[in-house]
């Protein structure tokens, strides 16, 4: 979608409700019910044409412009139902999630970006049966508006259903592709390798990861790069776990990770583990301390003097013996 020029919004600019008469006695395909026993409504950038289905048409709003510009489009808001629909709009912000997919700001907090740049001809749309209500809206980037990527999302929500449809909007200027991987760990116990990604530049990321460990007697991983389910959004940092099920039983590895993405963008960080069997280790040292005292008591053995103990030793051995042998009677003393 090109820019346009600054332009007041128009009485064309309202919410136009196109009888759309959908395929006859069943002709089309078959929707998936809300629930309510009707069809779902449904919301997508409005086809080149008019004539063509929705659904055939673009899956997302795609936009260009520097700061100050306002930019404009249509979204389409289908009822295939029996009943009429009322369905809400908001502009959103997208974010990403602990585990880097792309989420969107909740109706309960307001938008500071793209989704705070949104404007509809109408918030609340009423799309009568079997028709295709047509939203005109336009994005005003702000002249403060930093150059890259502002990812965002219109978000429609009615008859107990909330959908969204994408914004991919791009502020002119320069652009910077940048990506570093930070606290490169080795879990042993959990088997696996956790780091950070974080995005240093202004452009949406999708990266790749390649992973490579090296122990003493050799190569122990060696997973060539492959693309990540992530989209990293500019400044933000996600945290991810690479798998390791079967790591070396005993040695000392370095493990490097490796991040790359388009334009450019590519850093490597590295860890250190050390693997080492301890519950074999506590066996074998137990075996080692129950022969070391074996050895001590042979060794005081063959030391003891042959022959009959002295008398007074005799007579000393038995005086000692007689509270011992009282405290197990009984008296509950301590020996």
């Amino acid at each position: 979608m090109p820019p346009k020029p600054h332009a007041p919004m128009t009485s064309a600019a309202r919410v136009a409700l196109c009888a759309l008469v959908l395929a006859a006695a069943g002709a089309g395909p078959a929707l998936a019910d809300d629930g309510g026993g009707s069809a779902r409504w449904t919301v997508a950038p409005l086809a080149g044409g008019g004539g063509r289905a929705v659904r055939d048409g673009r899956p997302s709003f795609y936009a260009e412009g520097g700061p100050g510009t306002v930019l404009r489009d249509t979204l389409a808001v289908t009822n295939p139902g029996p009943k009429p629909r009322t369905v809400t709009l908001r502009g959103a912000d997208a974010a990403n999630t602990g585990s880097g997919a792309l989420s969107v700001t909740s109706a309960g907090k307001h938008p500071e970006d793209t989704g705070a740049w949104i404007t509809f001809a109408k918030r609340r749309v009423e799309v009568p049966p079997r028709t295709r209500a047509e939203v005109p809206f336009t994005v005003t980037v702000p002249d403060t508006a930093v150059p890259g990527d502002h990812p965002g999302a219109i978000v429609a929500s009615g008859g107990g259903r909330t959908v969204g449809v994408r914004v991919h909007l791009r502020v002119g200027g320069p652009s910077l592709s940048a990506l570093t991987v930070e606290r490169v760990k080795v879990d042993t116990g959990a088997k696996r390798i956790s780091y950070d990604l974080v995005n240093r530049g202004n452009t949406v990321l999708t990266p790749k990861l390649a992973v490579h460990a090296k122990g003493v007697l050799g190569a122990r991983l060696d997973r060539p790069a492959r693309t990540l389910p992530v989209e990293l959004l500019p400044g933000r940092r996600v945290s991810l776990t690479e798998p390791w099920p079967h790591p070396p039983a005993l040695d000392a590895v370095d493990v490097e990770l490796t991040a790359t993405a388009s334009g450019g963008a590519r850093d490597t960080a590295t860890a250190s583990a050390r693997f080492v069997p301890w519950g074999a280790v506590a066996g074998g040292g137990a075996l080692l301390l129950a022969a070391a005292a074996g050895a001590v008591r042979l060794v005081r053995g063959r030391r003891r003097p042959e022959g009959p103990e002295p008398a007074d030793e005799q007579e000393h051995g038995t005086r000692e013996l007689a509270p011992v042998g009282a405290a197990v009677a009984g008296t509950g003393e301590e020996l």
